[in-house]
């Protein structure tokens, strides 16, 4: 597994540099700080993916709010997503609070709605949220972000937070593979 880690890390193309992003989770600090500033939210942390930027963000925010987290996957691991799986909820209460939602990417959009109905279902007044990237796919999805840091291009992307199978999370910039190739069934 580690010969195809380093290989994938080796061969892949540099989308988006640290201080990209740095000024992209600066942008969206400043939207959410206008846009949440009496609101109280409650930040929910999507993990594991969510998780560096996340931590990127919270420092900039400027506004009151409380910090949770949620996970629900469809990747498990693999390069291609399934059925979604319940995996931590908040234990904070999200009855008559407002949500931010913040995660690593907006791909398909299924994981968003499905946090999004799960807020609802539990008694969100409002709910936001925050991508650090915005995959370009050329059709609608079910669920779009209110805040977006980067909009990219539709390739098997890895680094801040986002993995490939499980790997380069902690890649200090936004990466896309230069082959991507579905895995074998």
């Amino acid at each position: 597994m580690l010969k195809e880690i380093n290989a994938i890390q080796a061969h892949a193309d540099l989308l988006v540099n640290e201080q990209q992003i740095a000024v992209a989770i600066e942008h969206i600090a400043e939207q959410i700080n206008g846009l949440l500033a009496d609101r109280n939210p409650l930040v929910l942390c999507v993990l594991n993916g969510g998780l560096v930027f996340t931590g990127q963000l919270l420092p900039k925010l400027t506004i009151p709010l409380t910090l949770d987290s949620i996970n629900a996957s469809r990747y498990h691991n693999k390069t291609s997503g399934g059925a979604i799986e319940w995996i931590n909820t908040p234990q904070t209460s999200i009855k008559d609070r407002t949500i931010l939602i913040v995660d690593d990417i907006l791909d398909e959009g299924i994981t968003l709605a499905a946090l999004y109905e799960y807020c609802l279902a539990h008694g969100a007044t409002s709910i936001y949220s925050a991508v650090l990237v915005n995959k370009l796919l050329g059709h609608s999805k079910p669920i779009y972000a209110d805040f977006i840091g980067l909009n990219l291009e539709n390739r098997y992307l890895f680094g801040y937070g986002m993995d490939y199978k499980g790997y380069l999370r902690n890649a200090p910039g936004i990466y896309a593979c230069k082959e991507y190739q579905e895995e074998q069934q």
